[in-house]
């Protein structure tokens, strides 16, 4: 088979797998799981063909994925991927660009610097930031803190990139009790050491306490958030940014999924934000890019470029070029399935993906209130966070659902307890589906 024939072969197998998102099991079945066993082979001696190496990844692979593409996946604010931007990313894998300067791909460093500027239009965040569309959250933040690290030393005369960590002047960080784990990655990468994190209390629904914040000083990173992984709350920015900046603090927020309320009619959720030094968020998410697709925003485009700058006697590039912002230097052009998903919704389109989805969330949580469940938080996103009235149901509950393969939601545990997450994000996710999943609940749990 030549190549376009194969590349033919692949897309017809992707279109049949794509029209079976809306009735394919959400997680797959004990029998596909077990059939993932057909790819224990020993590396062939000879090669075999491209047209059953595809063969084989779809008929055992296709299976034995899990459906997060469609829309009855309800766990880690997964968002399935948008028409135009899975349609970019196929054309990007032809083109198969190195889009690391403008050198390499004239397109890509196009593409890129226009997304970037929409995603500050979008979020109304400072439009002079730089935008780096990195891999994941958990790289992004990694990015960001070390821009602020870099940039708070050499407020203090040290020259972090020459002199290194040893005897420098000590950078604390003050962060929500209920910080994200990949928040906690990143400071621990960057050598900050988890005992050494200030914790900032947080009141019931998990937002930093400002009446407890602990003191700020020109040393200090503060980490905050817009939508804490379980409630979907934000930390009060309009009452802590201000201190922050009176502090000369670097304040940086997580906002994987929650930044994109700033772009709906839940604007208020995150007023203040704007006044942080830096911010990261997914595309993949909220946003419905293809995995995998995340961003670092940061206020002044000098400290993160300098903090990230990966220029080579053969390979330099302006300040602004993704190479000089992200932790990759060969990479893929993240940002164009970006560009293509904002072009294609425009600002009414993602605020009407976000306010359709906090709707449905409150269906949800209105719907197993009524039932009889206990709802944790006032789903003041997409998030809903409820158990039943015993831990041992709140397990059996999850284990019977994702079993039916009817929908998916994961667990977590909130004050001490076991609870369940539910999280609307899909774009596919319609009224029907929710109304599926309520009935769903009702019949296999037992809220009381």
């Amino acid at each position: 088979m030549d190549e376009l024939s194969l590349l033919a072969a692949a897309d017809a197998r992707g279109r049949r797998y794509t029209e079976g998102n809306a009735t394919r099991r959400v997680f797959p079945s004990p029998e596909a799981i077990a059939a993932l066993a057909a790819f224990d082979e020993a590396l062939p001696a000879q090669g075999r063909s491209a047209e059953d190496t595809l063969a084989l990844l779809d008929r055992a692979g296709s299976p034995a994925t899990t459906a997060s593409n469609g829309p009855r996946y309800f766990g880690f604010v997964i968002g399935a991927s948008l028409p135009a931007a899975a349609a970019a990313e196929r054309l990007m894998l032809a083109w198969d660009q190195c889009a690391s300067t403008f050198d390499n791909s004239p397109v890509a460093a196009t593409l890129e610097g226009l997304a970037g500027r929409w995603v500050l239009d979008a979020l109304d965040l400072p439009r002079e930031s730089a935008v780096g569309f990195g891999t994941s959250a958990t790289a992004c933040t990694l990015a960001a803190l070390a821009a602020a690290r870099r940039a708070l030393l050499a407020r203090q005369g040290w020259d972090f990139d020459r002199q290194g960590l040893m005897g420098a002047p000590e950078i604390k960080v003050v962060m929500p009790a209920l910080a994200h784990i990949t928040v906690k990655k990143a400071l621990r990468v960057l050598g900050f050491g988890l005992d050494r994190l200030i914790e900032a209390p947080v009141d019931e629904y998990g937002r930093v306490d400002p009446a407890r914040l602990p003191s700020l000083d020109a040393s200090t990173i503060l980490c905050l958030q817009a939508g804490e992984v379980n409630t979907g709350e934000f930390d009060p920015f309009a009452q802590i940014l201000p201190i922050a900046r009176a502090a000369n603090a670097w304040v940086h927020v997580d906002g994987a999924f929650g930044l994109w309320a700033r772009a709906s009619s839940l604007a208020a959720l995150a007023e203040g934000i704007e006044l942080a030094d830096s911010w990261t968020t997914d595309a993949h998410k909220w946003l419905n890019t293809p995995y995998d697709c995340a961003m670092t925003i940061c206020r002044d485009a000098q400290a993160l470029a300098a903090a990230m700058n990966c220029d080579a006697v053969y390979s330099t590039a302006s300040a602004d070029a993704q190479k000089n912002l992200t932790l990759e230097f060969s990479r893929r052009a993240r940002g164009i399935p970006v560009w293509a998903a904002l072009r294609t919704l425009g600002r009414a389109g993602v605020a009407e993906l976000v306010d359709r989805h906090h709707a449905q969330a409150r269906r949800i949580g209105e719907a197993l209130a009524g039932a009889g469940f206990a709802v944790l938080n006032r789903v003041v996103l997409n998030q809903v966070l409820f158990r039943c009235a015993t831990d041992d149901a709140t397990h059996a509950l999850r284990a019977a659902v994702q079993a039916s393969g009817e929908a998916w939601f994961g667990g977590t545990v909130w004050q001490g307890r076991p609870a369940l997450r539910i999280s609307v994000s899909s774009w596919r996710t319609g009224d029907a589906e929710i109304e599926a999943l309520v009935s769903l609940l009702v019949r296999l749990g037992t809220p009381r």
